[in-house]
């Protein structure tokens, strides 16, 4: 691998992995603090909290704009090309544009609170609670800027310190006005701290990281910053705001055609898609700031690190998505309850859509917005949207919560086939095929003796699928080295890679090496 590539690949495990752990433990700690709240308010208070975050969290996305996603693409574009002062002020003019945006939809949000509590909400009674929350908006979208800039800056593991510090935040004060008596105001006060807190923090440790790395002036001003930001995110911000809108019609068709138990069912069998995420996320998160990075006229690297990237993705999405598909109906007994009939039939079925990675439904997106292609993103995004909203009224009529499931299905395929068309014929990108189809062969192969121990052990489920999981991934894992889809180049790679994170090295490097060992006697 060239020595920029085995750069680009250094930065993206490291990056990937302080996002992924930071991501999981945030996400564990949310999701403790959700439940600790839930049973301290009861279920019409907890339905009154719920119901007051949707207002703000749903005007939250009119505030993107793609500054985001521009952040880190020319965060770290100009940090290769050494620009640190330019890319200073770019990081500075968009937290500072993205302020304007928070304070605006907050403004919008009090103003309006009256009206949004009785006319969406139904309850004018949550007019106050509204208010409250829309002081968080502000400081949520300072937060989330902040940690874009970490990510282009190659400093996940603040990107991660900062996720965790507002959940532990949310879990301290929100838990804590509630066990002293203020109820709903002191869990709203909770969830609009913890962003004041986590942003004040990102801040501080943001602006300390480009005082130490600025050494001039630039004479890079605002309005160029926001013309480059606003030109390379529009498409974006339309992608983002075509995607939000999903699951809400989802939720009309939904009530529409099937029963509140179907509704249930799916809603229990969407919950558990995020264990996918908190895989997938991270990748597609990193990928963009690696693609920056490459020069874009450099098409041999560009091509060559795709199908890399995309071989690898695949490689770690496909056995965790067919682990969840053997056991859907053992995971949602467990954590749900057997009432719950349908729902490992509805986990399933949204498992197949991750079968995409082979053709780079998690890479595509993050290799255009690299390239500077938002355009093309915007049109991948409006095939899947048109198919979705097209397909899903009579898929749903006639098969109820399987049909609008089939509709992604088939929305997601066609769209990423289109991505991956042009990516082949303008940018003359080629997939490992050999590789990929043994990648999916061992992902099957590797699922039929844990089949087997479920139909036969009398055991309680959860151990079924601890012991299961064991079991599929060490066979997954010995059967990789054996079909040839890693060799000896690639593992000893790995392992300079991964060295270089310490945490990440611990864990990988033991089964990189027994993957050597198999290896070296069957060469």
């Amino acid at each position: 691998m060239a020595e920029d590539l085995l750069t680009v690949a250094e930065d993206s495990a490291r990056g990937g992995f302080f996002l992924f752990s930071g991501t999981a433990s945030t996400t564990v700690i949310l999701g403790i603090t959700s439940i600790l709240i839930g049973r301290f308010l009861g279920p019409e208070l907890y339905g009154q909290y719920t119901l007051t975050l949707v207002v703000p969290q749903l005007l939250l996305v009119f505030t993107n704009l793609g500054i985001e996603q521009g952040t880190i693409k020319f965060t770290a574009s100009l940090r290769v090309k050494g620009e640190i002062n330019r890319l200073t002020k770019i990081i500075k003019y968009a937290l500072l544009l993205k302020a304007l945006t928070g304070v605006t939809i907050f403004i919008i949000n009090y103003a309006f609170a009256d009206l949004f509590a009785s006319a969406f909400l139904q309850r004018p009674d949550l007019a106050f609670y509204i208010r409250l929350a829309s002081i968080g908006v502000a400081f949520q979208v300072i937060f989330s800027t902040i940690m874009s800039a970490f990510v282009g800056l190659d400093k996940t593991q603040y990107n991660a310190l900062a996720s965790n510090v507002q959940a532990i935040a949310k879990a301290i004060i929100s838990i804590s006005f509630i066990l002293v008596g203020f109820s709903v105001v002191g869990a709203l006060w909770g969830h609009v701290a913890s962003y004041v807190v986590a942003a004040g923090a990102g801040v501080s440790i943001l602006f300390l990281i480009l005082h130490q790395e600025q050494n001039a002036e630039s004479n890079y001003n605002f309005k160029e910053a926001l013309t480059t930001l606003m030109r390379y995110g529009a498409p974006l911000y339309i992608s983002i705001l075509l995607t939000a809108f999903i699951p809400l019609y989802r939720n009309i068709l939904l009530a529409i055609f099937t029963t509140d138990a179907n509704i249930g069912n799916y809603k229990a069998a969407t919950n558990f898609e995020t264990l996918l995420t908190t895989i997938t996320v991270p990748i597609t998160t990193i990928l963009l700031p690696a693609f920056s990075k490459l020069d874009s006229s450099a098409n041999q690297k560009v091509t060559t690190f795709f199908r890399i990237a995309n071989k690898y993705t695949a490689l770690l999405v496909l056995p965790i998505t067919v682990l969840i598909i053997i056991f859907s109906n053992e995971i949602v007994h467990i954590i749900y309850g057997s009432t719950y009939e349908s729902a490992p039939l509805f986990l399933a079925a949204i498992s197949v859509g991750y079968f995409l990675v082979g053709i780079g439904c998690f890479t595509l997106t993050s290799f255009f917005n690299g390239l500077g292609e938002t355009r093309t993103t915007l049109k991948i995004n409006l095939v899947h949207f048109i198919l979705l909203v097209t397909l899903s009224p009579l898929l749903t009529q006639n098969f109820t919560v399987l049909g609008i499931i089939i509709a992604s299905l088939i929305a997601s395929t066609t769209s990423s086939s289109y991505g991956l068309y042009v990516a082949r014929t303008k940018h003359k990108i080629e997939l490992d095929i050999r590789s990929l189809a043994k990648i999916y062969l061992i992902s099957i192969l590797s699922s039929l003796p844990p089949i087997v121990l479920l139909q036969l052990s009398p055991l309680p489920g959860l151990f079924n699928v601890t012991a299961g999981a064991l079991l599929y991934l060490f066979i997954y894992a010995t059967l990789a080295p054996l079909t040839k889809i890693v060799n000896h180049s690639e593992l000893q790679t790995a392992v300079h890679i991964f060295q270089k994170t310490k945490p990440l090295a611990l864990v990988i490097t033991p089964l990189l090496k027994y993957q050597e060992k198999i290896l070296s006697y069957h060469p």
